[in-house]
């Protein structure tokens, strides 16, 4: 009995370790996934410790903006309806 109570909470705290060190997308990196299956083209600028991103489709543009740890990201649609 000892022994499979030890058994069990070792196992518990070996599953939450591996739950708990997951690794989570920011915004700008979902957006950029979102927008590469979408088939955009993509330029990026570095200079120094900014970061631009400009990501083009037919009806969508986005902007992303990395700069001393902050994140900005714009996005404008074409709506032609």
């Amino acid at each position: 009995m000892k022994k499979s109570v030890i058994l069990g909470m070792f196992i518990l705290a070996f599953a939450i370790s591996f739950t708990s060190c997951r690794e989570k997308k920011t915004e700008a990196e979902a957006t950029i996934e979102e927008m590469q299956e979408e088939g955009a083209t993509m330029k990026k600028k570095v200079d120094g410790d900014e970061v631009k991103i400009k990501m083009e489709t037919e009806n969508k543009e986005v902007k992303i903006k990395q700069e001393d740890g902050e994140t900005k990201i714009k996005e404008e649609t074409d709506d032609n309806s």
